[in-house]
């Protein structure tokens, strides 16, 4: 699935993929949940192609000029000119709590949300996988965003309590599941329009690329030298980074970029850090792990008004893999290690390119391990 005149599709030419899908080439990435880039991987695990763009259909008519009069339920104009408007005026985290069945829905809304707004000086801080807290632990620049699938009353009792105690709720019933099909076209047409509202244009990326031009420097310096700029990473220290923290203020917020390799022990670290993160410093707290985020968060970190706080977390590598020059072939230059690295390094120097704050700590090899004595000594 690629588009038109891309080396993909040569790719696929020279070894005889079974189908080529050319997607409309006017359709941004993070726009493109309803094309063919989310559509063919849909249909091939079983989803009702059908019911799911039907359920996008009625969506879309809701916010036509002769279906929307000013009481209807145009709700992706409505979540936009909110999301928009409560930023402009300092409420610009947007924290999503979901259903656990379509808790992923967060993954793909944040990268939306992200690399649409955070551009320009302005932008919203999208917040996903966090666990509701109480009232308290939250500052004033919360908006919450409450996807709740029928009958799922798990969270309702939070939510109500951070709307009795004055925070901004917007609450969405799905339901099942195909309803996310609806929910697709809103926030894309919802985060068109709070752009207008930001005075910002929503359909390009200006930074994302910057962090690419860095990392491609450091391979570059890689394959010349066989070995990467000197690491100033440095062990885990909760006094270090308390310091480091110091400096947070009204409309802040801590970005954990993890480049580290995912597993469910991992998960649950990170999730503790960020909640004593939160409870410590009541101030928003983000996860990403990394390369991952640089496509999804990445052109926020660096096109915002500069009030995130980055903690890079980077380990050593217990096992590696080369990339193959050529397909099939045994010849490698690079291995995935050194290029992760390289991402990571290249990440770092383009956030401070753009006079951002961050930290490094070197994990170790038990990562884990490490992330929980952070947590816990701080």
């Amino acid at each position: 699935v690629t588009d038109p005149g891309s080396k993909l599709v040569k790719l696929a030419e020279d070894y005889n993929f079974l189908k080529i899908f050319l997607n409309d080439p006017n359709i941004g990435g993070r726009y493109s949940a309803l094309s063919f880039f989310g559509l063919v991987p849909a249909a091939l695990i079983g989803v009702n192609l059908n019911l799911l763009l039907g359920r996008a259909l009625k969506a879309k008519a809701n916010a036509e000029p002769c279906n929307c009069p000013k009481e209807g339920d145009n709700n992706a104009a409505r979540i936009g000119i909110a999301m928009g408007e409560l930023a402009n005026h300092g409420v610009d985290k947007a924290t999503f709590v979901l259903s656990k069945k379509i808790k992923s829905f967060g993954d793909w809304v944040e990268q939306l949300i992200a690399e649409s707004t955070g551009k320009e000086g302005r932008g919203v801080v999208p917040v996903v996988g966090e666990e509701p807290g109480e009232p308290s632990v939250y500052r004033s620049d919360r908006l919450f965003i409450y996807l709740r699938l029928k009958e799922d009353v798990i969270n309702d009792s939070r939510i109500s309590r951070l709307k009795i105690a004055g925070f901004p709720v917007l609450k969405l019933n799905l339901e099942d599941i195909y309803d996310l099909g609806a929910q697709f076209f809103l926030w894309e047409f919802a985060i068109a329009v709070a752009g207008h509202s930001l005075k910002i244009n929503p359909f390009d990326q200006p930074d994302v690329e910057s962090a690419k031009v860095r990392a491609r420097e450091m391979v570059a310096l890689y394959m010349k030298k066989g070995s990467l700029s000197e690491d100033t990473a440095t062990a885990p220290n909760a006094e270090k980074l308390d310091k480091f923290l110091q400096g947070l203020g009204d409309g802040s917020y801590i970005a954990v970029q993890a480049y580290v390799e995912p597993s469910e022990e991992t998960e649950k670290a990170l999730s503790a850090l960020r909640n004593k993160l939160r409870g410590k410093y009541h101030t928003a707290v983000t996860v990403g792990l990394g390369p991952r985020f640089l496509h999804s968060t990445g052109q926020l970190h660096k096109g915002d008004a500069g009030h995130g706080f980055f903690i890079q977390l980077t380990s050593e590598n217990t096992k590696d893999v080369p990339i193959p020059d050529t397909a099939g072939a045994d010849g490698s230059g690079i291995t995935f290690g050194v290029l992760k690295q390289a991402q990571a390094r290249g990440d770092k120097k383009a956030l401070e390119d753009k006079g951002r704050r961050v930290i490094h700590f070197n994990l170790g090899t038990s990562v884990p391990v490490a992330i929980l004595k952070l947590s816990e000594e701080l």
